[in-house]
């Protein structure tokens, strides 16, 4: 199982000071966190992309590029590219460069993102909202296949033959489908063959499995070989020294961003009683320490039928940098570990 970390490279307020820091200083900070990563021994570190004022990741391939020069060995990937809002010919080219300057270690995941304001931002009807995606999606599969395509569609102007360069070092781009709850989703990623990244944000991990049994079963019908249709899955967690320390660690920015989320979206505003449950046993939110996380984490691959992969947002966690690193080590250092050696 391969295990990574992600980020939104969110700008929060510090824990103790309410110090709002720089978006030029959450940057330096990100890069830092990928160059330990790397050193720890993490498998990749996934990138999100969002166009607010709160998240400074708007450019995943542009951070990700920074960080190629900057680390040896992890895979670098975005988590997700919002494919709606993108030209496809663009995001290929991005990380094809990505590739060729990180010597072949680039990914990409695409998805819908769960919020809106990308689609707004860059003029994409929330009416087209599927057919779009469906497309461009269609598209980035022949890119990656051709390098002077022949193409036509609804939301783009077509394609002749144009060469689309450059090509990415690894024969073929490594692409996830990010999904989240939608069956349909579930069931494109299985007949296309492509490998699933399940976003889980809330409530018991179990719920998914018929949801990526449907996936499996979409990709068998389809021909699929079985060891081609990779589940993986990007989960809020925090890694600490005890299991208390973890989780204290985790509360005052999980309660801030569960506020956020809540006033914007009109759902119950957080309490400590809904993130007792989150943290807990059935919960989504894997926290503790790292024998508590890579129990869970096994449980979790059980729950699902077996994952490929689970991705870790922290930054929403640390109270400030240095725990953030720290419980990136721990991840890399102390729970892959336990993952592999038992």
């Amino acid at each position: 199982m391969e295990v990574g970390v992600d980020s939104f490279a969110i700008v929060l307020p510090d824990a103790k000071t309410g110090i709002v820091p720089t978006a030029s200083a959450r940057m330096a900070h990100l890069l830092e966190e990928i160059e330990v990563s790397d050193r720890a021994g993490i498998d990749v570190f996934g990138i999100g992309e969002h166009h607010r004022e709160d998240f400074a990741d708007a450019s995943p391939a542009v951070i990700l590029a920074a960080a190629a020069g900057r680390t040896r060995q992890i895979r670098l990937t975005s988590a997700v590219s919002v494919l709606s809002a993108a030209d496809p010919v663009r995001l290929f080219q991005d990380f094809a460069t990505l590739d060729l300057v990180s010597q072949g270690r680039a990914e990409i995941i695409v998805g819908r993102g769960s919020f809106q304001e990308a689609h707004k931002l860059f003029g994409i009807s929330l009416d087209d909202y599927d057919r779009v995606f469906a497309e461009k999606l269609e598209l980035l599969l022949q890119l990656r296949r051709d390098s002077h395509p022949h193409w036509r569609g609804k939301f783009r102007p077509p394609l002749t033959g144009q060469a689309v360069f450059p090509r990415p070092l690894q024969e073929i781009m490594p692409l996830w489908l990010g999904v989240g709850g939608t069956p349909q989703s579930f069931v494109r990623a299985g007949l296309l063959g492509l490998p699933l990244m399940v976003a889980i944000i809330g409530g018991n991990h179990g719920r998914f499995r018929p949801l990526i049994d449907l996936y499996r079963e979409a990709g068998r019908k389809a021909g699929h070989a079985p060891e081609t249709l990779k589940v993986g899955i990007h989960s809020f967690g925090f890694v600490g020294d005890t299991d208390d320390q973890a989780k204290e660690s985790l509360w005052p920015r999980w309660e801030l961003m569960a506020n956020r989320m809540a006033k914007e979206r009109g759902s119950a505003p957080a309490s400590r009683q809904r993130y007792e449950v989150e943290v807990g046993p059935q919960g989504a939110l894997l926290v503790g320490s790292p024998e508590t996380v890579a129990s869970r984490i096994k449980e979790v691959s059980r729950l699902l039928g077996g994952i490929n992969r689970i991705t870790f947002q922290l930054s929403m966690a640390a109270n400030n940098h240095e725990t953030h690193l720290k419980a990136i080590n721990l991840l890399g250092r102390k729970v892959i570990p336990l993952l592999r050696n038992t």
